[in-house]
């Protein structure tokens, strides 16, 4: 088996495309691309896990009091 579990996958073909996905974006939008297809990935996982957005969006809105009040303690510091 190769490299990821992929049969026929070994190193050589993972580096050809790398330099060919290197190529095509280029440097300065490969961090883009990372974080976009992290997203990607993190929102698949949470689809096939049954969490839906109204969650997230819950999730996301008791964390923001939270930070709120922690940056108003360091301005008053």
């Amino acid at each position: 088996m190769g490299i990821l579990g992929i049969p026929g996958l070994g190193t050589t073909e993972l580096i050809i495309v790398l330099v060919i996905v290197l190529v095509l974006f280029g440097p300065k939008r490969l961090p883009q691309l990372g974080k976009s297809l992290g997203k990607t990935v993190k929102s698949m996982r949470d689809g096939l896990e049954g969490k839906d957005d109204e969650e997230a969006v819950e999730a996301e809105e008791a964390e923001k009091p939270a930070a709120a009040a922690a940056k108003k303690e360091d301005s008053e510091e």
